[in-house]
């Protein structure tokens, strides 16, 4: 190393002597001034932090005025290890670098203080000194810098690595299917998701798996496959219908439907018969506009997805009470809306089937005048029915 890049050696070299009696004084003066000016260490109360505060400018100092009148590197393999350690600290409590910088350039100008007032005890100072002792200082402290720094990318890489590693944990737990449910719950805590709830599959071209990383990141699971790549999104404001319409259009995405995370195999697959379905569709495809074709193929899938909405209105029914209703609502859409051949099928007066139709119009609302939603409880009820298992 330069004469030039080691500015300490032109330091005098009764700096040392000047300021080694006084040291400990030094030391807690510099880490009480670098703390308290840097807003987000003030507000720490942890006495571990200021331990390792104070440690890490009794280290910086010593090292420091070893180097006085020497070519040495500024830092020693120890001191380096030192501020790594702290700069990757900074990365796991989720702090910027900013804070470390700031309390490190804190220290250099009180630093810089201390030391000339201590030359200053034992004789006059030169201007000539001062100046060496700043440009000493700022190359040291900026030597302290780029470790705390380099400390902190590497944080964040293996931070990264590992939330990539749990991420992919996850997502082949899900997909198995074959996980117990503590060890998928546990496995999506460990990426920040309490609460797993549903889930929206959705199959993109393969060359599609960077770009969906990066857009859903916070909310979803990319797996690449041969072929393709799945996004497991969790439900909520971006995986409705309107918004992955917009954000998916043109992509060439296959939307499955939104079902609970142990079910995320079957959604997945319902998204990759639908896709072979449609064939090549700049999309999004949305696999809820294909359930009923789904059905009529003999999927039995697509069956169970359709039952669980359509008999939704009436989970908090009785089940005697639920029968009633669906066997009336069955022969009211087999019998085109006729009450008298309703009432005459299943042996009871008319007015008895007004009162279940007016209570069927109560859950169900609008979706009894829907062509779609009357095939789809068509499809439903015949099942479970005229088939029951």
């Amino acid at each position: 190393m330069s004469a030039a890049a080691t500015p300490w050696r032109r330091l005098p070299a009764d700096l040392a002597t000047a300021m080694r009696p006084h040291l400990a004084a030094t030391v807690g003066a510099v880490a009480v001034a670098a703390a308290e000016a840097t807003p987000a260490f003030a507000a720490i109360s942890d006495a571990k932090f200021q331990r390792d505060v104070r440690t890490a400018v009794q280290v910086a100092l010593d090292r420091f005025l070893d180097l006085v009148g020497t070519d040495e590197p500024a830092l020693s393999p120890r001191l380096r290890e030192v501020f790594v350690g702290l700069g990757a600290a900074e990365a796991r409590e989720d702090r910027g670098p900013e804070a470390l910088l700031a309390a490190l350039r804190m220290a250099a100008r009180s630093l810089l203080r201390t030391a000339a007032e201590a030359l200053g005890r034992l004789r006059p100072v030169g201007t000539g000194e001062l100046v060496d002792l700043a440009d000493a200082i700022s190359a040291y402290v900026d030597e302290l810098a780029a470790a705390g720094t380099d400390g902190y990318a590497l944080q964040l890489r293996e931070q990264a690595g590992e939330g990539d590693r749990r991420r992919r944990h996850l997502a082949g737990l899900l997909l198995g299917g074959n996980g117990l449910p503590s060890a998928v719950e546990a496995a999506a805590a460990r990426i920040g998701w309490p609460d797993l709830g549903d889930l929206v599959p959705v199959l993109l071209p393969a060359e599609q798996a960077r770009d969906a990383r990066f857009r859903y990141g916070a909310d979803g699971l990319v797996v690449e496959r041969v072929r393709d790549a799945v996004l497991l999104l969790r439900a909520g404001p971006r995986a409705t219908r309107h918004a992955l319409a917009e954000a998916l259009a043109g992509r060439g995405a296959v939307v499955g439907p939104a079902l609970g995370w142990a079910q995320a195999p079957a959604a997945v697959r319902l998204a990759e018969l639908t896709a072979g379905l449609v064939g090549p569709d700049p999309g999004p495809v949305f696999v809820d506009d294909h359930l009923i074709d789904l059905t009529l193929r003999g999927e039995t899938g697509a069956l169970a997805v359709l039952t669980a909405r359509r008999l939704a209105p009436l989970a908090a029914l009785r089940p005697a009470q639920r029968d009633s209703l669906l066997v009336t609502l069955y022969g009211w859409l087999r019998h085109w809306g006729s009450r008298a051949e309703v009432a005459a099928e299943l042996f009871v007066h008319p007015q008895t089937v007004s009162y279940r139709l007016k209570r069927l119009r109560e859950l169900y609302g609008d979706d009894l005048d829907d062509p779609a939603a009357r095939l789809e409880l068509l499809l439903v009820l015949a099942r479970r029915i005229d088939h029951p298992t």
